[in-house]
């Protein structure tokens, strides 16, 4: 059975378990800390989820956990693909209301993924990755999601000529959010690519419709910090270089770095201040059968590290070792299902010139695909 036909498969046993996510979500509410997600928060978690159908469960869903912040919150994040059932619930949801935001955004998009040869699928395939501000939301009313895609069918690489591939990217999540890519947004685009080193890659494209107007790219693969900053100053980001320099040196002093990525914000303006590092210490490829297994002990050393920042509390930290678990058999009215939970990144941010958050990124796996 391939991903797909697996995917298929899950969303039709998930429809036997419940409406929305929030049904799903209740059954492992006892397997998550309330250290870092409080009964209060998660009850935010679960008013936006009510929203969402319960299908998709059966595509990585998961939490961004502030590991700086003492308050227990977190913002949820959740993926679908055009041409599935979850799709099809989208596409009925923005006929029939229109004031539905996140709907008519998603339709526009897989619309231009689903026309015949299409060059975007090509590119990022079918699958649309979202993000909904609940923790860090500024008010308590959630609006639009961040919108998200990969290139994984085609992958952008530095060196590599493919600076036509990342405009279709960006004009795409740009235009479904109802915006126009200005001229100077386009070139500051194209030049945070051309500066990419070969090797590095375009890992992900993300827009935020309810926050200030960025788009958000980030590039995975840098092999030092040496090569990281002088990306940076290539690109003309216009923090201070050595801030960076000193936190990827602190962090590969203690925990082995295979890799260093960043995350960079283009504005209308230029490149924005703000920086994300995301140190590797696990290389996750999209088309890797394993992409989603952890090894129980493979972010030890990096927790480890990063118990020597500050800004991070202690308790937290602790309780994210436990996130990662082996694969659970789960026993559902549907039949069996197969669990995986692991952290898929940590982001370290900086701004103003020093480090100033951590956020993990976990992630929940749900296949009904299994053998009964």
């Amino acid at each position: 059975m391939d991903v797909d036909e697996a995917v298929t498969l899950t969303q039709d046993r998930l429809a036997q378990e419940g409406g929305t996510m929030a049904d799903l979500l209740g059954h492992f509410r006892s397997g998550i800390s309330p250290v870092l997600i409080g009964d209060s928060e998660w009850e935010d978690i679960l008013d936006c989820a009510v929203k969402l159908p319960i299908t998709m469960g059966a595509l990585p869903f998961g939490f961004e956990l502030p590991l700086h912040a003492r308050r227990p919150q977190a913002d949820f994040g959740v993926s679908l693909a055009s041409g599935t059932r979850t799709a099809a619930f989208f596409e009925e949801r923005a006929r029939t209301d229109q004031s539905d935001g996140t709907a008519k955004a998603i339709v526009q998009l897989f619309r231009q993924m689903d026309d015949e040869d299409s060059p975007l699928r090509d590119i990022v395939g079918r699958k649309l990755m979202l993000e909904f501000d609940i923790g860090s939301a500024r008010e308590s009313k959630i609006s639009l999601p961040g919108m998200f895609l990969r290139p994984g069918e085609r992958p952008i690489i530095g060196a590599r000529g493919q600076a036509d591939d990342v405009a279709m990217v960006v004009d795409a999540l740009a235009s479904c959010v109802g915006w126009e890519v200005t001229d100077a947004e386009r070139a500051t685009v194209e030049r945070v690519y051309l500066a990419q080193p070969g090797e590095t890659r375009m890992d992900s494209f993300g827009v935020f419709p309810s926050r200030s107007r960025a788009i958000r790219l980030a590039i995975m693969g840098f092999r030092s910090g040496q090569e990281t900053c002088s990306y940076l100053e290539d690109t003309g980001w216009p923090g201070r270089i050595q801030t960076v320099a000193s936190v990827i040196a602190r962090f590969r002093e203690r925990a082995n770095i295979v890799r260093v990525g960043a995350n960079i914000d283009v504005q209308e303006e230029g490149i924005g201040p703000t920086l994300g590092l995301t140190l590797i210490v696990k290389q996750r490829y999209t088309k890797d059968s394993r992409y989603w297994l952890d090894g129980l002990t493979d972010w030890d050393p990096f927790l480890a590290a990063l118990s020597h920042e500050d800004l991070v509390v202690p308790e937290k930290l602790a309780a994210l070792a436990d996130w990662v678990s082996r694969p659970t058999t789960l026993f559902a009215k549907s039949g069996q299902y197969v669990l995986l939970r692991g952290i898929h990144h940590i982001k370290l941010v900086i701004s103003g010139n020093r480090l100033r958050h951590a956020k993990a990124y976990v992630f929940m796996v749900l296949s009904g695909a299994v053998s009964a």
